[in-house]
């Protein structure tokens, strides 16, 4: 099932999974950019239009009522909304740990400097529809925006062929503090989010997943609005030592595997005796699976394993491919865990399966993919706020230092500068 391969060939692994990362095409980017002129333009007539067209619903109202909302709640399962609440507490707890405090500090007698920590005033969180629905990444997104401060969070998502949303969907928003929700989807959401319509306010940023369509439009907005980031399959590597169980591994590996023919699947262990057992468990398990064909066509393509000689030289070729989800299926993992440098997110042990952090943990399971954990991150707190500066010098102050920003403004011939500073101290 996995493909093993020599450990001279990591580079050439790095570009393979690297190739599953297309570029957005031209005629894509064309399409979705005269969507989204169409609804700068035009507003809220643009966006009845193209959801007739892609949904075949005809929208009057884009805004989902309260009475909507709860009508569809009352639909959901009460061990659902159990498992919800609980995660909630969780993800709640993580993520409150990441608010920072703005500063102030003095530099000296009459010279101060700060920052403040500001939320962002709006938030847009897309949300997929279709027979796909992940009420999940609804707290993934709209939770730490809620810790941060951010006091207008929006959420859009295409309408059902019966007009409505989703009860699951609707009982996430709900839980996770979510102020308002429209009935919208593709690039017109991205659009009406970005500039605004008659009825759906503007936002600051705009975070979730979409289509092609979805993650191009983002990719066009944004400058006008934040973006989280454009996302690509997903991905998992596992570091398996001579302990681990094999059938645990599969099972790992597997999770990822079915989300889509170009998730990746990599294993990279110590032993070939669980490179072995692991093969087998992955036939059998995969056997079991109604997503059968995708998982197949998944690991065929990019489910790859290397034989490393030590732990250490697994953690090596984990940072060099720098994968959204890490497991070390090891005996002692925080023993190594200090020599993972590039990973989107660590599941440390034998029993920390990957889904824990999808639903449950706390963690964010928003990911940098396709090697970008080398400079970026998971969504959080960070993502909802912006930094802002401040300085205060008194009269004291700029008379003892007026000379250097002076100099300083002159040399780079601002004689406007080097004027504002002069002229407090003539």
């Amino acid at each position: 099932m996995l493909q093993e391969i020599r450990k001279s060939e990591k580079e050439s692994l790095n570009e393979y999974l690297l190739s599953r990362t297309q570029e957005i095409s031209g005629e894509v980017l064309a399409a979705a950019q005269n969507i989204l002129n169409d609804v700068k333009k035009n507003k809220d007539a643009a966006c009845k239009k193209y959801t007739k067209q892609f949904d075949g619903i005809e929208i009057e109202n884009f805004r989902v009522s309260e009475e909507e909302i709860e009508a569809a709640i009352e639909k959901c399962d009460e061990a659902f909304k159990d498992a919800m609440q609980r995660a909630k507490a969780n993800i709640e707890f993580f993520h409150k740990a990441q608010k920072q405090n703005s500063t102030l500090l003095q530099k000296e007698m009459g010279i101060y400097l700060g920052q403040r920590v500001l939320p962002l005033d709006s938030v847009g969180i897309y949300v997929p529809g279709g027979r796909a629905q992940y009420p999940s990444s609804v707290l993934m997104n709209a939770i730490p925006a809620k810790v941060a401060g951010v006091e207008r969070i929006v959420m859009v998502t295409p309408p059902s062929k019966e007009g409505g949303i989703h009860p699951n969907i609707a009982f996430a928003a709900k839980l996770a503090g979510v102020t308002e929700i429209y009935k919208i989807g593709g690039a017109q959401a991205i659009g009406a989010l970005a500039y605004g319509t008659e009825s759906i306010p503007r936002v600051d940023k705009i975070v979730g997943p979409g289509n092609i369509f979805v993650a191009a439009s983002k990719k066009l907005v944004y400058g006008i609005v934040d973006i989280d980031m454009i996302a690509g399959p997903s991905e998992i590597l596992v570091i398996a030592d001579q302990g681990a169980n094999p059938k645990y591994v599969a099972a790992d590996l597997l999770s990822q595997a079915e989300h889509d023919p170009m998730a990746s699947a990599i294993l990279l262990t110590t032993s070939r005796d669980i490179l072995d057992a692991t093969n087998k468990e992955l036939r059998r398990q995969t056997d079991l699976l109604p997503k059968k064909e995708i998982v197949e066509k998944s690991l065929a393509d990019y489910g790859k394993v290397i034989v490393c000689d030590s732990i250490e030289e697994c953690i090596e070729f984990s940072n060099a491919i720098a994968p959204e989800h890490l497991e070390l299926n090891i005996a002692n993992p925080m023993e190594y865990l200090h020599l993972v440098k590039h990973a989107g997110s660590v599941f440390m042990g034998y029993y920390t399966c990957e889904c824990i952090g999808d639903y449950f943990g706390g963690t964010n399971h928003v990911l940098p993919t396709s090697g970008t954990a080398r400079f970026s991150s998971a969504l959080g707190v960070d993502s909802f706020i912006k930094k802002s500066s401040y300085l205060h010098y008194t009269k004291e102050a700029i008379e003892a230092y007026a000379k250097y920003i002076v100099t300083m403004a002159e040399e780079e011939d601002l004689r406007a500068h080097a004027n504002a500073a002069r002229v407090r101290v003539e």
